[in-house]
C-alpha cells in the first residue's frame, strides 16, 4: 500500500498489542454496565458552526488534512463572558454533534481501508452518539463570535463545550 502521508490514512492503526486478559476469577469481579435501559441525557448546544463545508463529501476526513480553512463559531446570546481569556490559548477543543448522521453499525471498513473494524477503533462521524472532536486553531474571538482555523466541522453543526487546547495535558509525546 502506498502511503503518502500518515495523517491522510485512518488505516495506518497502531500494531496490536496484547493487552492484559483477567482471569476467570478476576472476571467474575469486573465492574458491570448499570445504568438503566431508557438512560438518556439532554444535551443543549452552545453554538453553532458556520463553515464553508455544506456536504460531508467537501470536508476533510480529519481536520488537520489538507489547507486550513477558517469557520467561525457562534455562541448562544448571553454566553459572551464565558469567552473571557480564551483569546490566551492558541487551540481550543471543539466539541460538536454530527448533525447528519446516517444511524451507525458495530463494524464498518474504513476509507482506504479493506478490513472490517470495530466502530471504537475507527474515527467514523457515525456512531451511536455522533460527536465530533477537533482540536482549533485559535484566531480570534469577538463577543460572541469564535474564529477558527483547521476545521472539519459541516456548516450548522451543534457545538456542545468548548475547552482551551493544553499541550501539556493534552498532548502524548511519543503517542
Amino acid at each position: 500500500m502506498d502511503v503518502e502521508s500518515p495523517a491522510e490514512h485512518e488505516t495506518l492503526l497502531p500494531m496490536p498489542r496484547r493487552l492484559q486478559r483477567p482471569s476467570p476469577a478476576e472476571r467474575r469481579q469486573l465492574p458491570r454496565y448499570d445504568l438503566p435501559d431508557d438512560a438518556a441525557y439532554v444535551l443543549k448546544p452552545i453554538g453553532v458552526v458556520r463553515s464553508p463545508y455544506v456536504w460531508r463529501e467537501e470536508a476533510p476526513r480529519q481536520a488537520t488534512i489538507g489547507e486550513p480553512v477558517e469557520a467561525v463559531i457562534v455562541l448562544r446570546p448571553g454566553l459572551q463572558n464565558a469567552v473571557k481569556d480564551l483569546e490566551g490559548f492558541d487551540r481550543i477543543w471543539a466539541l460538536g454533534w454530527c448533525h447528519h448522521s446516517k444511524g451507525w453499525r458495530q463494524q464498518i471498513v474504513p476509507p482506504r481501508d479493506r478490513t472490517k473494524r470495530g466502530l471504537f477503533a475507527t474515527r467514523a462521524p457515525d456512531r451511536p452518539n455522533p460527536l465530533i472532536l477537533s482540536a482549533l486553531d485559535l484566531v480570534s474571538v469577538f463577543g460572541t463570535r469564535i474564529t477558527v482555523r483547521g476545521c472539519d466541522f459541516l456548516d450548522g453543526t451543534p457545538i456542545l463545550d468548548l475547552k482551551p487546547y493544553i499541550p501539556a495535558y493534552d498532548a502524548f509525546h511519543g503517542a
